[in-house]
C-alpha cells in the first residue's frame, strides 16, 4: 500500500534500515494521516537521498518505519546563502518557506537598525518550518537555519571570497538581476527590513569589498517579495533553473 507522505526523520536512511519514531511523528502519521502497517511512505533526513519506507510497527506513542529502496540521491542546492531582516510571523513564515522551495541552501536572519520583532523570532519555529517546506517541495537536502545575529557581527565574520548581493531600494528603477556583477559558485543574498536600511547600513555595506549592490526592478517591493525575487532571479540567471 503506497501513501502521499513525505516524512523528515533524523535518522540514517539505508536498506533495511529500521527506523524509530516519536510520539509526535506516530501521532501525525497513524493519528492525523491514518496510515497502518504496510503503508509505503517516503522518507528524507537531508543527509541520505529520498527512500520508501513500509509502517512496519504503528502505535499511539510510537511505531517504526523499515527502508525500502532509494527513490532520489541526495540533490544538493546551489550554495547560495539568504540573509533576511526578521519581519512580522506570517510574512516570515511565507518568506522561509519560499526560500526553501526555491533553493537556497543556508537562511540566515539577521538584525538591523529598522527590524521591529528581532527580538521575538521563534528559531525552533523556523527550523521546523524549513523542514516542512523541504516535505512538501520534493528536496531531499534541508537548509540550515541560522539562530538570528547582528547585522554587523555577521559582517565582520564574513567569508570574503562569497560575495554578498545587498538587495538596495535605493537603486531603485535600475535594470534588475545579476547580469552586471560578479560572478561565483559560492554567493549571499541580503534583504532588509520592512522599514529598509539605515543610512549607516547602507554606506558601510557599500563601503566592503566583498558587497555588489543590485536592484529588483522599478517597484519597491515587500520584503517577503523581495527575497522571492532576488532568489528568482539569481537561480535564473547563475543557479540550478538553467537549461
Amino acid at each position: 500500500m503506497a501513501s502521499k507522505v513525505r516524512l523528515y526523520v533524523d535518522h540514517p536512511l539505508g536498506e533495511g534500515q529500521l527506523v524509530p519514531l516519536s510520539r509526535e511523528q506516530a501521532h501525525y502519521l497513524f493519528g492525523v494521516m491514518r496510515l497502518v502497517e504496510g503503508t509505503v511512505l517516503s522518507l528524507i533526513n537531508g543527509r541520505d537521498g529520498e527512500w520508501d519506507a513500509e509502517v512496519a510497527q504503528a502505535g499511539k506513542r510510537g511505531g517504526a518505519l523499515g527502508c525500502l529502496a532509494q527513490t532520489k540521491p541526495l540533490q544538493m542546492p546551489p550554495d547560495l546563502w539568504l540573509l533576511f531582516a526578521p519581519i512580522r510571523k506570517e510574512r516570515m513564515s511565507f518568506l522561509v518557506e519560499k526560500a526553501t522551495e526555491l533553493g537556497a541552501a543556508r537562511l540566515m536572519p539577521v538584525q538591523t537598525a529598522y527590524t521591529n520583532n528581532g527580538d521575538r523570532v521563534r528559531f525552533e519555529k523556523l527550523q521546523a518550518q524549513v523542514v516542512e517546506a523541504t516535505e512538501q517541495c520534493g528536496g531531499t537536502y534541508v537548509p540550515a537555519m541560522d539562530a538570528p545575529e547582528k547585522l554587523r557581527q555577521v559582517l565582520r565574520d564574513w567569508p570574503t571570497d562569497r560575495p554578498l548581493y545587498f538587495c538596495d531600494e535605493a537603486a531603485l528603477g535600475s535594470v534588475a538581476g545579476f547580469a552586471d556583477v560578479p560572478t561565483s559558485n559560492s554567493a549571499a543574498i541580503l534583504i532588509g527590513p520592512e522599514g529598509g536600511f539605515s543610512p549607516e547600513e547602507r554606506e558601510m555595506l557599500q563601503a566592503l569589498p566583498f558587497t555588489h549592490t543590485i536592484s529588483l526592478g522599478p517597484r519597491i517591493l515587500r520584503a517577503e517579495t523581495a527575497a522571492v525575487a532576488a532568489l528568482t532571479l539569481w537561480q535564473q540567471q547563475r543557479g540550478d533553473w538553467r537549461g
